[in-house]
This record gives C-alpha cells, structure tokens and sequence, in this order.
C-alpha cells in the first residue's frame, strides 16, 4: 500500500448553494428506462446538483485537501467528497493522531456537487488531474447490501455511492416511479433509505392500486453522474429519463446545512415547499 502525502488543491470550492428540502409528494405513473442516455448539458447536470451538499476537508481559504502517494509511488490525487458531515468529521478527527500539524490548518467545508462537478470539469485531461472520490456513508452502503440481497442479488459488499429509489423490475431494468413536482414528473432518489422507506408507506397508505411489486431498488450515484455526461445513447426516452432524476438530499445533511444558516449572520432562509396533494396513478 503506497504511503501519502496531503497537499492544497490551489482552486478554491466554497459554499455557494443552498440545500433545498423536497415535498413528500405521491406517485403517478411507472415509466421503464435502463441508464444508458444521452448526455445532459453542463447547465442542467448543475441545476440537478447545486441543492445536494457534501463536504470535504479544507483550509482557511476553501482549497481542498488532496492525497496523493509519495514520490516515486504510483497513484492518481484524490480529494475525498464525504455524502456525511459526520464522516467528514470524523476523517478530520482521525487527521489530528496522523497529522496534528496539518489539522490545524483545515475544516469540514460543506460544498455542493454541483461544485465538485464544475472543477472537476474545469481540471479534466490536465497533466495533474485530480480524481474526487465520494465516500459514502458506511450505513447507507450496508443498507444497499440488504437491499440488493431482498431484491434477489448475490452480493456481499457495494462499492460505490447508494442512490435509492423505488420502482418494479422489468426485465433487466427498472420502471421507475415518478412523482409529480411543479407540473413536472419527478424520479426521486434518496441518499439515505430510512427516506424512501418513509414514501414507501405513504404511498401504501394513501394511494389506492398502487403495485404490489413495487420496491427499493439501489443505484451507484457514481453511474448516475456518468450517464448524465454520456453520449452513447440518442434515444429521446432516456434523455427524459435523466431529466427526471431528482436527487434528494440526506435528511442529516439538510439539518446540518440549516443550522449554517440559523447561525449566519444574514436571516434569510429558504422555506421548503410544501407536499403536493395527493394523487393516484395513472392507469
């Protein structure tokens, strides 16, 4: 295992963003897509990410914390992107044993995905590209195990970053459920599954024929984001498809963005919206 060595990244990531807060609203229709689309652009890939917060480790003037191997050992720089605060914290925690000196100069930042997307865009094909690797949260990567194991699948770990969502299976693929969201339809997917477990039994409350097949199902949100910028695919039903993902962010990280703000010296604060009326499917 190569040893490393942390560095500043010199483009600065600030918190620009604001986490917003998605009404408990009730599904539509079932629509099937697999994750092979046409590529979304720059603007609407951002429009999807900027209310979605992460956080990373960086110093007094928001430059990112790097790991790369020591000299003469192979290995690509890496910034870590934490989906918790917790982790974050927790990784900071563990820097002060390693590193007591390098502590002192760094922070938990939270910043939005929609940042980490842009620069690693605007660093993309340089000679000293930097990878930013998201790290889930150890919980909600246990829970997509079990999810996949209910869900018929032989699989002992999940290497990635778990999206839930619900949907039936069809075929190879899912049919995924939409929501309705200001006159639009809506494909939620939740970082946590203690979320979508809590639509889940909304909906078996309150909407009439709703599927018995229909289930959590898990997807890497690392797949999701590389679909958004691929172009293998022409077929307009997928673009919709990615048009419709909304992702949801965690309900651990919207409390903790919401207390940044109670405790900002501006007083203005974004009001989540409120849950749309209940609907039932269309047949």
């Amino acid at each position: 295992m190569p040893t490393y060595r942390y560095f500043f990244m010199k483009s600065l990531v600030r918190w620009s963003a604001t986490a917003g807060l998605v009404g408990a609203t009730l599904v539509g229709s079932l629509i099937g897509s697999g994750l092979r689309a046409i590529a979304l652009t720059p603007e609407q890939i951002v429009q999807k990410l900027r209310t979605i917060p992460a956080f990373t480790i960086a110093d007094k003037q928001g430059a990112p914390l790097v790991a790369a191997p020591t000299t003469g050992q192979k290995g690509t720089p890496e910034a870590p992107i934490f989906i918790s605060q917790k982790d974050a914290q927790a990784f900071l925690e563990g820097l002060k044993t390693r590193n007591p000196n390098l502590a002192k100069e760094v922070k938990v930042v939270p910043v939005s995905l929609a940042e980490v997307y842009q620069l690693g865009k605007a660093n993309q094909g340089k000679p000293d590209q930097l990878v930013f690797t998201y790290v889930p949260a150890k919980q909600q990567v246990d829970s997509a195990v079990a999810v996949l194991k209910q869900n018929g699948q032989q699989v002992n770990q999940f290497n990635a970053t778990p999206l839930f969502t619900l949907g039936q299976k069809k075929g190879d693929g899912i049919g995924f459920l939409t929501l309705p969201r200001d006159n639009q339809r809506v494909i939620p997917m939740f970082f946590e599954k203690e979320q979508v477990q809590a639509l889940l039994a909304q909906l078996k409350q309150r909407v009439q024929n709703l599927p018995a097949d229909v289930q959590i199902h898990v997807i890497p949100l690392e797949n999701v984001l590389q679909e958004m910028q691929s172009t293998n695919n022409k077929d307009p039903k997928n673009q919709e498809f990615l048009n419709q993902i909304e992702l949801v962010p965690s309900i651990e990280s919207i409390q903790f963005i919401q207390s940044l703000q109670k405790n900002a010296p501006s007083p203005a604060k974004p009001q989540a919206k409120p849950p749309a009326a209940p609907t039932q499917p269309k047949k």
